[in-house]
C-alpha cells in the first residue's frame, strides 16, 4: 500500500467531513490561482505545510518527497520561461547569455521574475491537492462526488484507476525483485534490457489482471455501479468558521499587499 494511502486512513484529520477538507482545499487553490502574488502563494504553501505536518501530522520526510516530485518537474517546466531565445544577436533585456551558431540564449529579469511567479504558483496549487490527499480517503472522495451529483461513469473510472495503481505498482514491484535477484540491473545495458521486458510484462498482467477482475465483478451482478460502505460524518460549525477565516484572510491579504503593501 502506498503510503500516501495508509496516511489518508491513519491521520489526525481523517475523522473530519470530507465536504470541509475539500472546501478548505479547493478554496485555497482557487484563491492562489486568482491572486497573482509571490507573498500569497507562499502564505498558501506555508498554510497547507503547516495542516498537513502539524495538524494531520503526516511525516516531514515524506511530505518534503512528496513535494520533490512536483518541485522538480515545475523546475524544467519554467526554465523554459525564463530563457529568452532571439536569432538576430543578444536577446533584449538580458542580463546573463550566450550565443551557438547564431542563437543567444539568455535570461531576462522578467522572463525570471514570470518564471519565479508561475512556479510558486503551481507548488502551492499541489500543497491544495497533497493536503486532499493526505487527509482524506478515495472512498470518501468518491462518496463526496456522488453527494454532489458527479457523473457516475466518472466516479467508477476514478475508482477503477485508483485501484490498479496499486495492483500495477505491486506486479512492477514483483517483477523488479525477480529480475535483480538475476542479476537483471548488474550493468547499464542488461537495467535498459530488463526495464523493457518489465514494461512490457507490466502491460500483459494488467490487462489479465483486468480481465479478472472484470469478471469478479460480474459474477456478484456488477450493473456499472460500485457501491461501498460509507462512514458517517457531521459537519463542525467551529471548522466551517475556521476555513473561511483562513481564506478570507489570505483573500485581505493579498489586496493588501498589491494595493496597500510592497509590490507583487
Amino acid at each position: 500500500m502506498f503510503q500516501i494511502d495508509y496516511y489518508a486512513y491513519s491521520n489526525r484529520m481523517v475523522s473530519i467531513h470530507p465536504a470541509e477538507k475539500f472546501l478548505f482545499s479547493f478554496i485555497t487553490m482557487l484563491i492562489c490561482l486568482a491572486i497573482n502574488s509571490y507573498a500569497v502563494s507562499l502564505a498558501v504553501i506555508l498554510l497547507m505545510t503547516g495542516a498537513v505536518v502539524l495538524r494531520a501530522g503526516i511525516p516531514w520526510g515524506l511530505y518534503l518527497k512528496l513535494m520533490a516530485l512536483p518541485a522538480a518537474f515545475l523546475l524544467v517546466g519554467v526554465a523554459a520561461i525564463a530563457l529568452s531565445v532571439s536569432f538576430s544577436g543578444q536577446a533584449a533585456g538580458t542580463f546573463w547569455g550566450f550565443s551557438l551558431a547564431g542563437v543567444s540564449v539568455g535570461v531576462s529579469a522578467g522572463g525570471l521574475a514570470l518564471a519565479g511567479k508561475i512556479f510558486l504558483k503551481s507548488l502551492a496549487a499541489a500543497c491544495c491537492l497533497y493536503f486532499l490527499a493526505l487527509t482524506t480517503p478515495m472512498v470518501d472522495i468518491i462518496s463526496l462526488l456522488r453527494k454532489i451529483k458527479a457523473p457516475s461513469l466518472f466516479m467508477e473510472l476514478m475508482g477503477l484507476v485508483y485501484r490498479f495503481i496499486f495492483v500495477m505498482a505491486e506486479t512492477a514491484e514483483k517483477i523488479y525483485t525477480s529480475q535483480s535477484s538475476r542479476l537483471g540491473y548488474v550493468n547499464l545495458n542488461r537495467g535498459y534490457h530488463s526495464l523493457g521486458q518489465l514494461v512490457s510484462n507490466l502491460f500483459v498482467k494488467s490487462y489479465h489482471r483486468s480481465k479478472m477482475l472484470f469478471i469478479a465483478l460480474t459474477s456478484r451482478c456488477y450493473n456499472g455501479e460500485i457501491t461501498v460502505l460509507e462512514r458517517n460524518y457531521s459537519l463542525s460549525p467551529g471548522n466551517i468558521a475556521v476555513i473561511l477565516l483562513l481564506d478570507t484572510g489570505l483573500v485581505l491579504f493579498g489586496i493588501w499587499e498589491k494595493w496597500g503593501g510592497p509590490a507583487a
